[in-house]
């Protein structure tokens, strides 16, 4: 990588992410597998649209087999999988298919309400992707494979992460939705994020669409068909970002974003990463008791350990009304930390991005903005 946010003039590299060294990892052993070469470097593409050249660090070669590892570079972001080894082995099948396994160091998804059902190793659907897409680029046409994934070190680094809480077992997960690390330094990021929004109400100051990522981006442009040039990420620092909105001049603000985020807004929480606050399980119980929800229902609610398995039970119980209730607070919430100065609107999205709930304001705001 040698690509860098720049702060004051000093450098800040980015990295890659787990999903990207499985990618590649895997591709390199389809290739040796397949031409019983070695391969120095790997291309890959990331979903952000970069290309990727990884190293190969170790490697194994024997007929229709090959092992790779290629060694993680988190940038300069203070992560915990930066410099371990993920490593992947190829076996070239007979069968047009290609199958993705779990070994040694990769977590196994043990509870539901992860984007993984429980059973499955934890490499995330966005690196399974990008494996399957990078892998097949290399294969014969009659050809597949049976890939597995492992991280020598992933068993004792899950220890330092939230995978144990999250009910994931035994390793790391393989994660990244574009394939890339940010530099996380919260100063130089925010900084960052701010200058993102200054161009995207560069032609048009009084409006703005805010999303904390790759998924409410998604389904904006998508879904809701708005216009790419209007949407601005806040990451995790959304109350930062409604208060650049005020010195900017921006009049109103559609957000859309998940769930697990989104409903600490309702609970008046504005910097969402799980580090700094949580609160997601009591707020949607607490919402809940206010609909005349059972205790029993309460109970299970608090067994939950995402968000999503939280949804299982809301949409069980029959209560998909709290989803509105929420946005419609979190609009509150919002406008108050703003002291009314800006027009917010909120809709929520869950697993497969599944339109949850819009606040009041936020269907009002989706006419305004579809129509210019």
């Amino acid at each position: 990588m040698d690509k860098y946010i720049i702060k004051n003039g000093k450098k800040m590299k980015y990295g890659y992410t787990t999903g990207s060294c499985a990618a590649a990892a895997s591709k390199a052993a389809a290739l040796m597998a397949i031409t019983e070469k070695k391969v120095d470097f790997v291309r890959i593409h990331t979903p952000k649209g970069w290309d990727l050249d990884i190293e190969v660090k170790e490697y194994e070669i024997k007929k229709d087999w090959a092992f790779c590892a290629v060694q993680k570079d988190a940038g300069d972001d203070p992560d915990n999988t930066h410099g371990i080894f993920i490593h992947a082995v190829v076996e070239i099948i007979d069968e047009p298919k290609i199958e993705i396994k779990g070994g040694v160091g990769v977590g196994v998804v043990t509870k539901p309400g992860l984007s993984i059902a429980p059973g499955n190793p934890a490499i995330n659907p966005v690196p399974q992707k990008m494996i399957q897409k990078e892998v097949s680029e290399v294969l014969p046409k009659d050809k597949g494979a049976i890939i597995t994934i492992s991280v020598p070190k992933g068993e004792e680094i899950a220890k330092k992460t939230f995978n144990p809480r999250l009910g994931i077992v035994g390793g790391i997960s393989i994660l990244g939705t574009s394939g890339i690390v940010v530099p996380m330094s919260e100063e130089a990021y925010r900084e960052s994020l701010a200058i993102e929004m200054k161009a995207a109400i560069y032609e048009n100051p009084e409006k703005l669409i805010l999303v904390p990522g790759n998924f409410g981006e998604d389904l904006a442009i998508h879904y809701y068909h708005l216009p790419k040039q209007k949407i601005a990420k806040t990451s995790n620092f959304i109350g930062f970002i409604l208060e650049k909105c005020v010195e900017y001049k921006v009049k109103k603000v559609l957000m859309i974003g998940h769930i697990g985020k989104f409903v600490k807004l309702a609970g008046g929480i504005f910097h969402t990463h799980s580090k700094v606050s949580d609160g997601r399980i009591e707020i949607l119980a607490a919402n809940l008791a206010l609909m005349g929800a059972p205790t029993h229902v309460i109970e299970e609610l608090f067994e939950c350990v995402t968000t999503e398995a939280a949804i299982e039970i809301i949409e069980k119980r029959g209560y998909e009304e709290i989803y509105e209730k929420l946005c419609n607070k979190a609009e509150e919430r919002c406008t108050i930390r703003v002291h009314n100065e800006l027009e917010i609107g909120v809709i929520m999205f869950g697993m497969g991005r599944k339109i949850l709930g819009q606040g009041q304001v936020a269907k009002k705001l989706l006419e305004e903005f579809k129509n210019g």
